[in-house]
């Protein structure tokens, strides 16, 4: 009896310990898995947007303790471009006139840094086509090529050769000395509306000159962005970059080029969406580590030529809402969820199809044991042997059959059955003289 019920107990423990084990190891995988990692490009190191990638970092790591976005330094915003087109990063910082990368879509806009022309207030150049034949002065940073590469696409909207405006790359606290001495006759600083190389650099002309210095106006920004997308129209307000006295004296119309997150075209939707969420999210949290954060804004998705397109992931949540973003979460459960049910309908299939061969290996056991129990009511002492050997072979098999208990019991009844008519068999074979006794008994036959 141990013997028939220890089988199926056995089997079921199997059964329930692999499922442990699967169960244990999921659980592993989640609880002991490394944290996700995200590599993005910081931009030369100790420029604006490295100082603002460290607290994008910090930020986003305190609000996702299991994602780690580990930062690539990168010499220049060209090499940025570049890391994300040969996929050594997920998220890149680009600028928008500098080496767009062919696989890239943005998430948001970090900020806009105006392109500031400046000159001192004696100064008779109104205008770019004024600049022919000058120097100019441009501040020196991780940007500054990129700075002169901007100045000679704005040249070539005006037919200058860019040989013809010579470069004098200073510290901006020293531009104003430069000018002052003849040595240029205007600067180009590239920044925000805030603290930066323009506010430097007006404050250096303003101390060197004596005076308030002018910020060129752009009357024909709009056809030189139509001409160049890479740049945008941008209005300073009076006093953006200086206040006393107010630098510009009145709103000018500038030029600008913006900073913005890229990432793969390969990223999944799902992913986009988060991470574009995340960044918006933490914009308050980051302007306290950063003041260049609180210029940080989704991009337009009414625009029908963007640069690069937004990613449809995080474009599906700043058209639609909350709900885009679980549409997305549902289509990747699907995903997931479509394979695991054929994976557990399969599973039930095969187990199924075990239960029902072990079924019939049940029945066709008990059919022995209960035709050997009969055949033994007639048998000779000869074919009773070869039962009992038939019989041992039938138990043994009954055993490796019996599955659920409703099988052992009757499996257990069958052997009991059938041991029982085997003895009953042998008690009447011994009651019987076999033929040898009874010769014995009638004696040698008498002669007459």
């Amino acid at each position: 009896m141990l013997g028939l019920i220890a089988k199926p107990r056995r089997r079921a423990l199997i059964v329930a310990l692999a499922f442990l084990f699967l169960g244990g190891a999921l659980a592993a995988f989640y609880f002991l898995s490394p944290h996700a990692v995200l590599r993005l490009t910081t931009g030369p190191e100790g420029g604006q947007a490295h100082r603002f990638v460290e607290a994008f970092i910090k930020v986003a790591e305190a609000q996702h303790p299991r994602i780690r976005i580990k930062p690539v330094v990168v010499n220049n915003l060209r090499d940025s471009s570049k890391a994300l087109e040969q996929g050594k990063v997920d998220l890149a910082i680009i600028r928008s006139d500098v080496r767009l990368p062919a696989n890239g879509e943005i998430l948001v806009i970090l900020r806009r840094d105006a392109l500031a022309f400046v000159v001192p207030h004696h100064s008779d150049i109104s205008s770019l086509a004024d600049l022919s034949g000058k120097t100019i002065a441009l501040p020196t940073g991780p940007a500054q090529e990129d700075n002169s590469h901007a100045l000679d696409i704005l040249l070539s909207y005006y037919n200058i050769v860019p040989d013809k405006v010579k470069r004098l790359f200073l510290a901006a606290a020293d531009i104003g000395a430069a000018i002052e001495r003849k040595k240029a006759a205007a600067a180009l600083a590239v920044g925000p509306v805030g603290p930066g190389d323009v506010v430097e650099t007006v404050a250096s002309i303003a101390h060197a000159t004596h005076g308030a210095p002018k910020i060129l106006d752009f009357d024909d920004a709009d056809a030189i962005v139509k001409r160049f997308p890479i740049f945008e129209s941008y209005d300073v307000p009076q006093g953006g970059f200086h206040a006393r006295p107010d630098v510009p004296d009145d709103s000018v119309t500038t030029l600008a080029v913006n900073y913005r997150f890229a990432v793969s075209i390969a990223m999944p939707d799902i992913v986009a969406n988060a991470i574009g969420r995340s960044i918006l999210a933490a914009k308050a949290q980051m302007m306290n580590l950063s003041p260049l954060a609180g210029q940080i804004e989704a991009p337009d998705t009414s625009d029908q030529n963007p640069l690069l397109p937004i990613h449809p992931g995080f474009a599906d949540y700043l058209n639609n809402g909350d709900q885009s973003f679980f549409d997305q979460a549902q289509r990747y459960l699907y995903i997931v969820g479509i394979p695991l049910s054929v994976g557990v309908s399969l599973f039930t299939l095969l187990f199924s199809t075990w239960s029902a061969r072990g079924a019939r290996k049940d029945r066709d056991a008990l059919r022995r044991l209960i035709a050997l129990a009969g055949e033994a009511e007639a048998a000779d002492r000869a074919r009773l042997e070869s039962l009992e050997h038939e019989l041992h072979a039938a138990v043994a098999a009954s055993i490796d059959a019996s599955g659920n208990q409703a099988e052992q019991w009757k499996t257990s009844l069958a052997v009991q059955h059938a041991m029982r008519r085997f003895e009953q068999r042998r008690a009447a074979l011994s009651a019987t003289p076999g033929p040898e006794a009874a010769k014995s008994e009638i004696g040698p036959p008498h002669s007459s």
